[in-house]
């Protein structure tokens, strides 16, 4: 078939968290430059299916780069090649033919592997529910203009809001930190008005679960935003160590230590 290529895989395989892992290669033929990513790997599964194999395990839903479900470390790049894109996002148009692509799950503590590559990102589920709530109005819905929100805080809300909590910060990130990711599920709320009540709690809350959780510490190597499908920046990070300094002062004073002199 004209205008296709041959890709070269070499893809983790693990039957269980316990199980103990290994690379296998496979050939992917006939592939359509147009195709993207996943849909590659959906003919290289039916293939193995086809052959009595188990097929590659991978996570996936949406296909748009809203649910941030399919992040897997494409030749070590989070997400693969492209920027400000998933991988269900990725087209088979950024590889030659006959190249080789080495596919692996996200490499951190908190996110082990539950087969091949998918593994469980259920620790950043737990920071926001560490979150709590909002405190909003019940009933019905009020007019748009009748909550002035100016609109830099507004646009910067939507920009730390973008975030689909894939976890790609995690995996790029050499400490393996979830700093950007916990950053602008405060900020997004911290920015406006409805999330003031519970601004200083919420940061205090959602940094201690994160690092209950057994992330990394941020020490602002910058990958994380590299890797974000999103562009979500780490002034963010900033942001939320700001209210994170003042709810350890203004709601917690008894942890504060002051120095002598």
């Amino acid at each position: 078939m004209s205008g296709t290529m041959t890709i070269k895989l070499k893809v983790w395989r693990q039957a269980g968290p316990k199980a103990p892992g290994k690379f296998e290669e496979y050939t992917a033929t006939d592939v359509s430059p147009e195709s993207s990513f996943l849909e590659m790997l959906d003919v290289v599964n039916d293939k193995l299916a086809l052959e009595g194999k188990d097929p590659i395990a991978f996570d996936h839903d949406c296909r748009e780069g809203i649910c941030g479900m399919c992040g897997m470390m494409i030749n070590g790049v989070a997400h693969g090649p492209s920027k400000l894109t998933t991988t269900c996002q990725l087209h088979m148009r950024s590889f030659k033919d006959g190249d080789s692509i080495t596919l692996e799950p996200w490499r951190a503590k908190a996110f082990p592997v539950i087969r091949d590559l998918i593994v469980d990102r259920s620790a950043i589920d737990r920071i926001i529910q560490a979150g709590g709530f909002i405190s909003v109005a019940t009933g019905s819905p009020q007019d748009a203009n009748a909550l002035p929100i100016a609109k830099p805080d507004a646009d910067e809300a939507m920009d730390a809001a973008a975030c689909i909590g894939c976890g790609a910060c995690v995996a790029a990130c050499p400490n393996a930190s979830v700093s950007l990711f916990t950053a602008a599920k405060i900020s997004h709320l911290g920015l406006l008005p409805q999330g003031q009540p519970e601004r200083y709690r919420r940061a205090l809350s959602m940094v201690a679960q994160m690092d209950l959780e057994g992330f990394g510490g941020c020490t602002l190597f910058g990958e994380c935003m590299a890797a974000c499908p999103k562009g979500i920046s780490i002034d963010f990070i900033k942001r939320m160590n700001g209210d994170y300094i003042w709810g350890a002062i203004s709601e917690r004073p008894e942890k504060i230590t002051l120095g002598s002199g």
